[in-house]
């Protein structure tokens, strides 16, 4: 009951917080969505870090570690700290700097008038949401696996918490503060949060430990030693092309609608800067002692039903019980950080390209626009919750997470690119690279479903186009993941559509290249 009682403890906070948001919110759309632009540095980084630190990152990293070993760090982790930080200064400045100039508080919105573009701009979003929802599914299932876990007695093996109840409990919490609080609620939520799962790791590490019978360096020894082990603490089942095809993932952070928000919400453009330079660190502080620890699960308590739980039967195992609620209270900060944002960039998105572009807002009002984003809020939350609790027994959170998530936002990013940086762009590219990304999303679901290891789905000659992995994941040519095929045929799908079809106005052009600088003056 302790580590129940410190988490629950933790989540009425949550939700408190929430409430004192909502009396100072002011009832119209850019303050409950963006905090009227007003976010300050430090808020800033706390908030855009947890955008991207949700079930994947504590418990998707450690569990994936647990099955493939430390190399799990290198896939993503390296690339993420020096990907996304490159993302945020060269993409992040420059849509804070026309979001400022424009009004706009959407990435859909952006490519709306930057393309002269309406229905296209529809088909953006409908993309978009029906690849966010996956990720805020992983974050409804880490919270329930988080729950079920820490409440589960180690003589009855029955949990106090179900997993249906946990994955709800957190949906309500979260629905609750985004609800009242909108992106104020949200980023006030984060900086407690953050600072709660950057201590998680290092606190995690240490108590651990400290109870082990033996010192960390023993394990490592003995799974090296093992030839069946071996692999945890090598990089024997890291093929390159896998690796190559993890550093495309990151690219899939600047164009998840969550974090081209909070581009939007900042208050100057030196926000920005700061966070470049911490991100690296930050991730550091979360991905290794992650990834230590799944492997550390693996070497102390052997074959595991669900390695995604891995770290809480450590804190089970190893941790006083008001400790492990408390790191259970820091594993539920990250899953919740990002699902807050999630859920509110669909509202937003929601509210802004559909309700409002289609006269909603003309015809009920700003104050109305408020409560209709409101609405959608518990809708797409109740959606998330029934499908985690039907995919819960058939696929874990990292899996979930790179097959539909992070593939296909990462493919999306050259449209932003071209949006951005190409003059000759047009709404045809993106149009062709938006179906492209879909029809490929749905074909790989439907491959993976439809056939088993060993399949070959394409070939050519001699040559495996595409085939089915050990895994079960669709992979491409050489065991290249199908991130690469969708981040390439989306570049493509830009520049020829784009060449054979007319450019925008030349005041358009203009607009956005001629008259405007890189960074707006704040």
């Amino acid at each position: 009951m302790i580590p129940v009682i410190v988490i629950l403890g933790y989540l009425a906070l949550i939700a408190f917080i929430g409430g004192i948001a909502f009396k100072k919110s002011k009832e119209n759309t850019e303050d409950f969505f963006l905090a009227s632009r007003s976010i300050g540095p430090l808020v800033f980084f706390l908030s855009i870090f947890a955008t991207n630190m949700t079930a994947f990152a504590i418990l998707g990293s450690s569990g994936q570690a647990y099955r493939q070993g430390i190399g799990i760090y290198g896939l993503m982790a390296s690339s993420s700290s020096f990907v996304i930080p490159l993302t945020i200064f060269f993409i992040g400045t420059r849509l804070w700097a026309l979001g400022k100039k424009f009004g706009h508080q959407t990435q859909v919105s952006f490519f709306r008038d930057r393309w002269e573009c309406n229905h296209i701009g529809t088909v953006i979003f409908a993309l978009s949401a029906a690849m966010l929802v996956p990720y805020m599914i992983i974050s409804i299932m880490g919270g329930g696996t988080v729950l079920s876990a820490i409440s589960t007695s180690p003589e009855t093996h029955q949990a106090l918490i179900a997993y249906p109840v946990g994955c709800a409990i957190v949906a309500v919490v979260v629905t609750l503060n985004v609800f009242l609080g909108g992106m104020r609620g949200t980023v006030w939520v984060n900086i407690l949060q953050t600072l709660l799962f950057l201590c998680f790791g290092a606190v995690a590490v240490a108590v651990i430990s400290h109870k082990l019978p033996h010192e960390f360096s023993y394990y490592m020894r003995n799974l090296a030693a093992d030839p069946k082990t071996r692999f945890l603490v090598t990089r024997e089942k890291m093929p390159p092309q896998v690796f190559w095809s993890y550093t495309l993932i990151p690219l899939s952070s600047i164009m998840f609608p969550h974090m081209a928000i909070m581009c939007f919400s900042a208050r100057r453009v030196s926000a920005f800067k700061q966070t470049v330079v911490a991100y690296p660190l930050a991730i550091l502080a979360i991905w290794l002692p992650c990834v230590f620890l799944g492997v550390l699960g693996f070497a102390t308590l052997g074959k595991i039903p669900d390695p995604d739980g891995v770290l809480l039967r450590l804190l089970d195992a190893y941790a006083p019980a008001w400790l492990a609620g408390v790191l259970g209270a820091g594993i539920i900060s990250a899953v919740m950080g990002s699902d807050a944002h999630q859920v509110l960039a669909l509202s937003t998105m929601f509210t802004r390209d559909i309700f409002a572009h289609y006269g909603g807002r003309e015809r009920f009002g700003e104050r109305r626009s408020v409560h209709f984003a409101r609405g959608f809020i518990v809708a797409v939350t109740l959606i998330a919750y029934l499908v985690a609790l039907a995919l819960k027994e058939k696929q874990g959170i990292f899996e979930i997470a790179v097959r539909y998530a992070f593939s296909g936002f990462a493919a999306m990013a050259p449209v932003m690119i071209a949006a951005l940086f190409w003059k000759r762009s047009t709404k045809w590219g993106a149009l062709a690279a938006t179906l492209y990304v879909a029809a490929f999303l749905l074909w790989t679901a439907l491959m993976q479903t439809g056939h088993k290891p060993g399949d070959i789905l394409w070939q050519a000659g001699d040559i495996k186009v595409f085939f089915i992995n050990p895994r079960g994941d669709v992979a491409f040519w050489n065991g290249f993941m199908t991130v690469l095929p969708m981040v390439l045929g989306s570049a493509f799908c830009v520049f020829l559509f784009s060449v054979l079809t007319p450019p925008p106005s030349a005041a358009t052009i203009a607009k956005y290249f001629n008259a405007t600088a890189p960074h707006a003056q704040p």
